[in-house]
């Protein structure tokens, strides 16, 4: 069992290292070759991002495991390149208005519905969201250079980045397992990606608790509630399956005409009760 652990202790920093590649590049390369980014939220660059920027500032105080830090910088760039082809090829606004005019009108689909306070993270324009980023980095360095060289409050703060950051990336899966519940149905969420992310938490998982090396514990913590998460989308798409026998077509006249059968009226079509 010795050789395993050994074995695993060098694995799994590499794989954690480079799942941030693994997990992402090919969704951004299907953005970038198709040049739309319809139906991709962008909730998941702004998760990630604020997760590891304090992730990042929260190593000074916690010295965990470089390989966490590296894992974080890697996230961050791979973030950025995939906000900016979402952001470059982003269906064009409708010169009517309405739903085609909202930019990724269609990426939460079954997912919160609540509007957002000022519209966070839903502009119009590309500008406020690396502003957004911008302010969020200068702010941690800030704060950073405030309060280290203050012992008595530095430890506190650094913890408290720290959970804030772990617990934001633990709720990544949240979103999907919603929208997987309202829709009933796992349509449009890959099994590479769900594998993927099981797979690297029974690596972290194991490395976690086994290693030799710092591992905080908000580390363990928030990464055994997305390993639940995790198994559980696992579960949903066990019970829905991928949706791709199913169909449903959201247009008003279909909509229309499916209602009066199922009311027992005329199964007729809107246009054929128009008389000419």
């Amino acid at each position: 069992m010795g050789w395993f652990t050994s074995f695993t202790g060098y694995l799994a920093p590499m794989f954690l290292i480079l799942s941030p590649v693994f997990s992402y590049s090919d969704q951004a390369y299907s953005m970038h070759r198709t040049k739309s980014s319809a139906g991709f939220s962008l909730d998941i660059p702004l998760i990630m991002l604020a997760a590891s920027f304090l992730r990042v500032f929260y190593y000074p105080g916690a010295r965990f495991d470089k390989a966490l830090l590296i894992q974080s910088f890697l996230m961050i760039l791979i973030q950025l390149v995939l906000l900016k082809i979402a952001l470059d090829h982003r269906p064009p606004p409708s010169s009517k208005g309405g739903e085609a005019a909202i930019p990724f009108a269609r990426a939460n689909d079954g997912g919160w519905e609540m509007p957002r306070p000022f519209n966070f993270w839903q502009w119009k324009s590309p500008k406020p969201y690396w502003q957004f980023i911008l302010c969020l980095f200068i702010g941690l360095t800030v704060g950073e250079l405030l309060l280290a060289p203050v012992p008595s409050i530095y430890p506190k703060y650094s913890s408290f980045i720290g959970y804030v950051g772990l617990a934001i990336e633990a709720t990544l899966p949240l979103p999907q397992i919603l929208s997987n519940a309202r829709s009933q149905s796992c349509k449009g969420f890959r099994l590479s990606v769900l594998v993927s992310w099981l797979l690297g938490d029974a690596m972290k998982m194991f490395w976690f608790f086994t290693a030799t090396s710092t591992i905080p514990v908000a580390f363990k913590i928030c990464g055994i509630f997305q390993a639940c998460c995790d198994s559980f989308l696992g579960i949903q798409y066990l019970m829905y399956g991928n949706g791709e026998d199913i169909e449903i077509k959201d247009h008003h006249v279909s909509e229309y005409s499916l209602t009066r059968v199922a009311s027992g009226r005329e199964k007729r079509s809107p246009i054929t009760e128009r008389k000419i």
